[in-house]
């Protein structure tokens, strides 16, 4: 019998309240933005324990029939483990601002967090592109500061 979900984080009683329409839906999506998730990476081959050589990490993405990617994240390391279960090459992971995942993430992708949880949320394509754009109107890329004017 599965355990009862107890929320661990903040992001976890948002999501509940969410969920239970006792937070509205905007006020979780802003929320999420502020919000860190756990995001697995694949683990590289005769690494080094817990030392990753590579700068790029490789996160657990898994693509449906109809060729559709969807980005696995979790509201804690702890609620991966069962997941990545099925995914041993899956082991490593990083704890993010969603944020950041959402200025890295190519258009088109869906992300699922805590899949196959009583607590989780799929946003398709079209909500996460919406995010990214709500995303990047509250941190707008840094510019350089004004130069000399040119001769």
């Amino acid at each position: 019998m599965d355990e009862p979900f107890t929320p661990h984080n903040e992001l976890e009683h948002k999501l509940i309240a969410a969920q239970q329409g006792t937070l509205a839906s905007d006020t979780f999506m802003h929320d999420l933005l502020e919000a860190q998730v756990f995001m697995p990476v694949k683990d590289e081959p005769n690494q080094i324990q817990g030392f990753q050589r590579s700068t790029k990490a490789i996160p657990l993405t898994l693509t449906n029939d109809d060729g559709d990617s969807t980005l696995m994240l979790f509201t804690s390391p702890e609620r991966a483990k069962p997941f990545v279960v099925d995914f041993p090459d899956y082991r490593g992971g990083l704890l993010v601002d969603f944020s950041w995942v959402l200025g890295r993430i190519g258009s088109g992708i869906a992300a699922s967090i805590n899949p196959g949880l009583e607590f989780g949320i799929d946003l398709d394509p079209e909500t996460v592109e919406q995010l990214i754009h709500l995303n990047s109107e509250r941190n707008p890329p840094e510019t350089s500061p004004p130069g000399p004017p040119a001769p």
